[in-house]
């Protein structure tokens, strides 16, 4: 026996039916009362454990005031090294990176950005007194010095783009790491995000000091956001959504005013596409 459906009955069941089919892993974890995994690497003021073990730093404040907003309270941590945290995403172990990742190209391919909520600027940080005079990358390619940098940072591909060869820049696990190798000589400087190094710095009993970010090219100024898997895009479309009333808010800047996020660093009006293009 044949069944013949007509045009309305039809389109009363594609419109039941679209939600589901449209609805990403993350939407249906959540649907089946699961919580929302953040992972991060601890990256002061970005993203860390707190001393009571609570997620800590602005990314982090940010992202569960809004979940909280947007009805989500379950929040469970995942901490990694910085380069498993994209790999991670991947096999579905988290559903958000907090880590404050940068916006490039290469990323665009693989992860699903939100809007930006964050624009920032790369710096060195040196040793107390800047004895090689170093500036910006191209100081450090023309003047033999050697940086360093956790691994999976963009910094490492911006200082490779003006000339810093790959054998002279020092790849390390974390943040501890790079600032004890400044400090001890193994290397002339490290890049990272102002924002992070003046954390660094802020901890090193004077030894160090960040340079002027402004010495940087435009083209290291960079914006951030947090990341999704790809086919979490339905998901993404309502952080957007809630993000627009929230970003720039007193309730936004409040939460994350602890970590040193002010209205210098919020993002303007850069549009993620465009990021992801030139970035």
């Amino acid at each position: 026996m044949k069944f013949k459906i007509s045009a309305s009955v039809a389109a009363v069941l594609f419109t039941l039916i679209a939600p589901i089919a449209s609805a990403g892993p993350l939407t249906s974890r959540l649907e089946s009362g699961a919580a929302i995994r953040i992972g991060f690497a601890n990256s002061p003021p970005y993203a860390f454990v707190g001393p009571g073990g609570e997620p800590a730093g602005f990314m982090n404040a940010y992202v569960i005031t809004l979940l909280k907003k947007m009805g989500f309270t379950q929040i469970e941590v995942v901490t990694s090294d910085f380069s498993g945290l994209i790999p991670a995403l991947q096999a579905s172990r988290i559903d958000i990176v907090t880590s404050g990742l940068y916006i490039k190209k290469d990323r665009c391919n693989t992860i699903a950005f939100t809007a930006p909520m964050l624009k920032t600027a790369d710096a060195l940080l040196v040793p107390k007194g800047n004895p090689k005079g170093l500036q910006n990358y191209e100081d450090i390619a023309k003047k033999s010095a050697t940086m360093t940098a956790v691994v999976g940072y963009a910094t490492i591909d911006s200082a490779k783009k003006f000339g810093v060869p790959p054998d002279r820049i020092m790849q390390l696990p974390d943040g501890p790491s790079v600032l004890a190798a400044v400090r001890s000589g193994r290397a002339d400087a490290a890049a990272n995000s102002d924002l992070s190094l003046q954390a660094q710095a802020k901890g090193a009993e004077g030894s160090v000091e960040v340079t002027d970010s402004s010495k940087m090219p435009e083209s290291t100024f960079n914006w951030v956001a947090f990341g999704f898997r790809k086919n979490d895009s339905d998901f993404v479309s309502k952080f957007n959504a809630a993000q627009k009333e929230f970003l720039g808010s007193p309730e936004m800047l409040s939460a994350v005013a602890p970590f040193g996020y002010t209205e210098k660093q919020l993002p303007g009006s850069t549009l993620l596409e465009w990021v992801c293009e030139n970035r």
